[in-house]
């Protein structure tokens, strides 16, 4: 289903001795923060997630991935199955395994919305060039980079892509990815935010010049709000683990967070506490912690 309402704050609440609750859900990054730099779960992750979920633990994992490049945490699906991809754009349920994902929740980035983002971008920096990220599609501009390990279904001007009488302007939009060849990363997302204001909310979750452009008010942290809020879970409740800016939200929103020992200098600041590396299954360190408090 479609969900474009107000939407569960996501900002911090007044504080509580966070620290003395009982977790009642894990909200953890993928990319840089449970996976490893080869992009695979350790042992020792795989058995921390379980025995989570095991003490009555919910683990969601919440990424900016698409739902089709889930593949790398299918095996590790415990529970309700539940996966908020495309940074909080999508609510998706994995139980069916690679290429059988259900949506859940769309919280789409309207077209018109996605227009002015990307007139107003290429005004304030020259050079930039896009992709589109649909639900079951991916279409580029001809410019765009090869960063994606995979072949774009449609090649043409972002304007194109996005317009109303396209040929797929039956699918919602979840995210448009924007790349520039010469801007540092994070002045280019200093300028897009500047730019783009509150028509859609930018991040970022590459090293690179690439942001990512989702609907107002649609982050990792408000979806995650809404599924806690859902199941009666308050934002004490939940620990989260991240690394780039698109998980300062989160981060900020959770009872009690972890900045990973590899994350970025904005996420040391907004999380309340810090792990190790994720090569060091820094989330792991912290889930066996928090299971032995509980014991």
């Amino acid at each position: 289903m479609r969900d474009n309402g107000r939407v569960t704050s996501a900002t911090r609440q007044p504080e509580t001795q966070a620290a003395a609750t009982r977790p009642r859900l894990i909200a953890t990054d993928l990319d840089g923060t449970l996976l490893r730099d080869d992009k695979s779960v350790s042992p020792r992750t795989v058995a921390a997630l379980a025995a989570a979920e095991e003490a009555g633990i919910e683990v969601f994992f919440v990424t900016g991935r698409p739902a089709r490049w889930m593949d790398v945490v299918s095996d590790h699906v415990h529970g309700h199955g539940l996966a908020i991809c495309g940074n909080g754009a999508a609510v998706v349920d994995l139980h069916g395994g690679p290429g059988a994902h259900r949506f859940v929740k769309v919280r789409e980035l309207p077209r018109e919305n996605a227009l002015d983002a990307v007139r107003l971008l290429r005004e304030a920096a020259p050079g930039t060039v896009y992709a589109v990220e649909q639900t079951f599609g991916f279409n580029q501009e001809p410019a765009y980079p090869k960063l994606h390990m995979e072949v774009p279904d449609t090649l043409a001007p972002a304007e194109d892509l996005l317009a109303p009488d396209s040929p797929t302007a039956g699918e919602p939009v979840l995210k448009i990815l924007a790349h520039h060849p010469e801007l540092d990363p994070d002045a280019f997302l200093t300028l897009a935010r500047l730019a783009v204001g509150d028509r859609a909310n930018v991040t970022r979750s590459s090293p690179s010049s690439l942001l990512e452009i989702s609907g107002p008010e649609v982050s990792k942290a408000s979806t995650l709000a809404l599924c806690c809020a859902e199941r009666g879970v308050s934002h004490e409740e939940v620990v989260a683990f991240g690394d780039m800016p698109n998980d300062v939200e989160m981060l900020t929103w959770a009872g009690r967070s972890y900045a990973m020992g590899n994350a970025h200098p904005d996420v040391i600041a907004a999380a309340s506490g810090r792990t190790v590396a994720n090569n060091d299954d820094g989330v792991a360190v912290v889930i066996e912690r928090l299971l032995n408090e509980r014991s």
